[in-house]
């Protein structure tokens, strides 16, 4: 069974930093790409950032553009989230999914292009 998990995720304070990681196993990690979503109390959840199986395509979502970095290392399994000046707002679980490409017609921020999803690691940005 695949599993996705996170971790990294804290309370820090406003204009603070964290790095998210997300570990994979039991599935072919290098021809995936992998994606990051969040999902604040009583919001959808909502996309990101995704990376190419590669690492060579990298996109984001406006919200946190030129502040978030999406990386990986295909070596370890591993794809990673760098938040720098986080703001409150940023305040979600954050998820993890690895997209298979079973679904190449489906819009890559939407949930429906992800097959495997990890349980999520909490950030809380404090002002």
């Amino acid at each position: 069974q695949v599993q996705l998990v996170e971790s990294g995720g804290g309370l820090v304070q406003a204009g603070g930093s964290l790095r998210l990681s997300c570990a994979a196993s039991r599935l072919t990690f290098s021809i995936y790409a992998m994606g990051w979503f969040r999902q604040a109390p009583g919001k959808e959840r909502e996309f990101v950032a995704r990376i190419s199986w590669s690492g060579g395509r990298t996109s984001y979502a406006d919200s946190v553009k030129g502040r978030f970095t999406i990386s990986r290392d295909n070596a370890k399994n591993t794809v990673y989230l760098q938040m720098n000046t986080l703001k409150p707002e940023d305040t979600a679980v954050y998820i993890c999914a690895a997209d298979s490409g079973s679904s190449p017609l489906v819009e890559v921020t939407t949930t429906r292009r992800y097959r495997y999803w990890g349980q999520g690691t909490q950030v809380t940005v404090s002002s």
